[in-house]
Protein backbone atom coordinates (compact mmCIF):
# COMPACT_ATOMS: atom_id res chain seq x y z
CA UNK A 1 0.00 0.00 0.00
CA UNK A 2 1.22 3.33 -0.95
CA UNK A 3 2.24 6.32 1.28
CA UNK A 4 0.10 9.09 2.05
CA UNK A 5 3.64 10.97 1.29
CA UNK A 6 4.26 9.45 -1.64
CA UNK A 7 1.29 9.90 -3.09
CA UNK A 8 1.32 13.61 -2.22
CA UNK A 9 4.66 13.72 -3.21
CA UNK A 10 3.75 12.50 -7.21
CA UNK A 11 0.68 14.81 -6.96
CA UNK A 12 3.47 17.94 -6.51
CA UNK A 13 5.57 16.47 -8.87
CA UNK A 14 3.16 16.32 -11.81
CA UNK A 15 1.75 20.01 -10.71
CA UNK A 16 5.48 21.26 -10.76
CA UNK A 17 5.36 19.49 -14.65
CA UNK A 18 2.29 21.29 -15.16
CA UNK A 19 3.60 24.73 -14.50
CA UNK A 20 6.56 24.52 -15.93
CA UNK A 21 4.74 23.68 -19.49
CA UNK A 22 2.35 26.83 -19.15
CA UNK A 23 5.16 28.63 -18.52
CA UNK A 24 6.73 27.43 -21.78
CA UNK A 25 3.76 27.93 -23.14
CA UNK A 26 3.18 31.47 -21.99
CA UNK A 27 6.69 32.52 -23.32
CA UNK A 28 5.62 30.71 -26.84
CA UNK A 29 2.69 32.61 -27.10
CA UNK A 30 4.19 35.91 -25.74
CA UNK A 31 6.51 35.76 -28.60
CA UNK A 32 3.87 34.53 -31.04
CA UNK A 33 2.11 37.46 -29.63
CA UNK A 34 4.63 40.36 -30.28
CA UNK A 35 5.32 39.04 -33.61
CA UNK A 36 1.74 38.93 -35.11
CA UNK A 37 1.39 42.53 -33.33
CA UNK A 38 4.69 43.57 -35.41
CA UNK A 39 2.52 41.67 -38.83
CA UNK A 40 -0.50 44.12 -37.78
CA UNK A 41 1.26 47.38 -37.44
CA UNK A 42 2.71 46.66 -40.78
CA UNK A 43 -0.44 46.13 -42.10
CA UNK A 44 -1.72 48.84 -40.86
CA UNK A 45 0.82 51.11 -42.07
CA UNK A 46 0.70 49.76 -45.51
CA UNK A 47 -3.17 50.53 -45.66
CA UNK A 48 -3.03 54.05 -44.50
CA UNK A 49 0.20 54.56 -46.51
CA UNK A 50 -1.50 52.86 -49.97
CA UNK A 51 -4.48 55.00 -48.85
CA UNK A 52 -2.95 58.39 -48.79
CA UNK A 53 -0.73 57.19 -52.38
CA UNK A 54 -4.35 57.07 -53.84
CA UNK A 55 -5.63 59.92 -52.44
CA UNK A 56 -2.78 62.04 -53.65
CA UNK A 57 -2.93 60.26 -57.12
CA UNK A 58 -6.68 61.17 -57.12
CA UNK A 59 -5.49 64.78 -56.36
CA UNK A 60 -3.13 64.69 -58.92
CA UNK A 61 -5.46 63.32 -61.66
CA UNK A 62 -8.17 66.14 -60.67
CA UNK A 63 -5.63 69.01 -60.94
CA UNK A 64 -3.86 67.51 -64.20
CA UNK A 65 -7.65 67.51 -65.63
CA UNK A 66 -8.66 70.94 -64.59
CA UNK A 67 -5.19 72.17 -66.01
CA UNK A 68 -4.64 74.24 -63.05
CA UNK A 69 -2.53 73.36 -60.19
CA UNK A 70 -4.22 74.70 -57.20
CA UNK A 71 -1.89 75.34 -53.98
CA UNK A 72 -3.74 73.33 -51.22
CA UNK A 73 -5.61 74.78 -49.05
CA UNK A 74 -4.13 75.62 -45.42
CA UNK A 75 -6.07 75.80 -42.23
CA UNK A 76 -5.15 77.43 -38.87
CA UNK A 77 -5.37 74.05 -37.53
CA UNK A 78 -3.85 70.93 -38.42
CA UNK A 79 -6.30 68.02 -37.90
CA UNK A 80 -6.60 65.36 -34.95
CA UNK A 81 -4.30 62.61 -35.42
CA UNK A 82 -5.48 59.06 -35.35
CA UNK A 83 -4.35 56.02 -33.82
CA UNK A 84 -2.91 54.02 -36.46
CA UNK A 85 -2.26 56.81 -38.55
CA UNK A 86 1.33 57.71 -39.83
CA UNK A 87 3.96 59.45 -38.15
CA UNK A 88 4.97 62.36 -40.26
CA UNK A 89 8.51 63.60 -40.48
CA UNK A 90 9.85 66.24 -38.29
CA UNK A 91 10.43 69.68 -39.78
CA UNK A 92 11.06 73.10 -38.02
CA UNK A 93 7.56 74.15 -37.25
CA UNK A 94 6.36 70.44 -36.22
CA UNK A 95 4.79 70.24 -32.88
CA UNK A 96 3.93 67.06 -30.86
CA UNK A 97 0.45 67.57 -31.42
CA UNK A 98 1.03 66.43 -35.21
CA UNK A 99 1.21 62.97 -33.69
CA UNK A 100 -0.86 60.20 -32.37
CA UNK A 101 -1.33 59.70 -28.39
CA UNK A 102 0.90 56.93 -28.37
CA UNK A 103 3.78 58.43 -30.50
CA UNK A 104 3.38 61.82 -28.67
CA UNK A 105 3.45 60.44 -25.12
CA UNK A 106 6.70 58.55 -25.85
CA UNK A 107 8.54 61.73 -27.47
CA UNK A 108 7.25 63.96 -24.61
CA UNK A 109 8.79 61.33 -21.79
CA UNK A 110 12.14 61.34 -24.12
CA UNK A 111 12.13 65.36 -23.54
CA UNK A 112 11.64 65.44 -20.23
CA UNK A 113 15.22 63.98 -19.77
CA UNK A 114 14.20 61.57 -17.10
CA UNK A 115 16.29 58.65 -18.62
CA UNK A 116 19.43 60.85 -17.71
CA UNK A 117 22.24 61.77 -20.41
CA UNK A 118 22.13 58.24 -22.04
CA UNK A 119 18.90 58.26 -23.40
CA UNK A 120 15.97 55.58 -22.36
CA UNK A 121 15.77 51.71 -23.68
CA UNK A 122 12.26 50.49 -24.92
CA UNK A 123 12.07 48.70 -21.63
CA UNK A 124 12.60 51.71 -19.61
CA UNK A 125 10.10 53.88 -22.21
CA UNK A 126 7.53 51.35 -21.51
CA UNK A 127 8.07 51.46 -17.65
CA UNK A 128 7.80 55.45 -17.87
CA UNK A 129 4.64 54.68 -19.84
CA UNK A 130 2.94 52.59 -17.37
CA UNK A 131 2.59 49.88 -19.53
CA UNK A 132 3.06 46.30 -18.24
CA UNK A 133 6.57 44.81 -18.76
CA UNK A 134 6.17 42.28 -21.10
CA UNK A 135 8.20 41.50 -24.57
CA UNK A 136 5.20 42.33 -26.33
CA UNK A 137 4.47 45.56 -25.07
CA UNK A 138 8.62 46.51 -24.96
CA UNK A 139 8.62 45.40 -28.46
CA UNK A 140 5.80 47.40 -29.52
CA UNK A 141 7.12 50.45 -27.96
CA UNK A 142 10.27 49.95 -29.43
CA UNK A 143 8.84 49.83 -33.13
CA UNK A 144 7.13 52.94 -32.11
CA UNK A 145 10.27 54.49 -30.75
CA UNK A 146 12.64 53.66 -33.70
CA UNK A 147 9.69 54.96 -36.24
CA UNK A 148 9.98 58.38 -34.40
CA UNK A 149 13.66 58.32 -34.88
CA UNK A 150 13.51 57.35 -38.14
CA UNK A 151 11.30 60.34 -38.99
CA UNK A 152 13.39 62.32 -37.28
CA UNK A 153 11.47 63.20 -33.87
CA UNK A 154 13.71 61.38 -31.97
CA UNK A 155 17.57 59.94 -31.97
CA UNK A 156 18.46 56.21 -31.78
CA UNK A 157 21.95 55.53 -30.44
CA UNK A 158 23.31 52.24 -31.73
CA UNK A 159 23.24 50.82 -28.38
CA UNK A 160 19.31 50.78 -29.35
CA UNK A 161 18.89 53.90 -26.22
CA UNK A 162 16.45 56.67 -27.56
CA UNK A 163 17.86 60.45 -26.80
CA UNK A 164 16.06 63.95 -28.14
CA UNK A 165 16.68 64.95 -31.03
CA UNK A 166 19.95 66.32 -32.41
CA UNK A 167 19.86 70.13 -33.54
CA UNK A 168 19.53 70.49 -36.63
CA UNK A 169 21.57 73.97 -36.66
CA UNK A 170 25.19 74.48 -37.87
CA UNK A 171 27.43 73.61 -34.54
CA UNK A 172 29.94 76.41 -35.08
CA UNK A 173 29.83 79.47 -37.06
CA UNK A 174 31.64 78.94 -40.47
CA UNK A 175 30.40 75.45 -40.06
CA UNK A 176 28.07 75.84 -43.45
CA UNK A 177 30.98 77.30 -45.82
CA UNK A 178 31.92 75.03 -48.65
CA UNK A 179 35.16 73.20 -48.20
CA UNK A 180 37.16 71.90 -51.38
CA UNK A 181 37.98 73.10 -55.20
CA UNK A 182 35.52 75.49 -55.66
CA UNK A 183 34.96 76.73 -51.88
CA UNK A 184 38.47 77.43 -50.59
Amino acid sequence: MPSVMGLLEEREAAARVRAQELRADMERMTVELADAEAVLERRVIARVELAEALAAGGEQAQASDAGVREAPAVSGKAPAPVVGSVVPRWHEAARADALSVDYRRIVELVESGAGGGEGFSAKQLTAGLGLELVPGKIEGVRCKARRLAERGWLAASPSGRFTRRLPTGPARPGAHKRVGRDGG
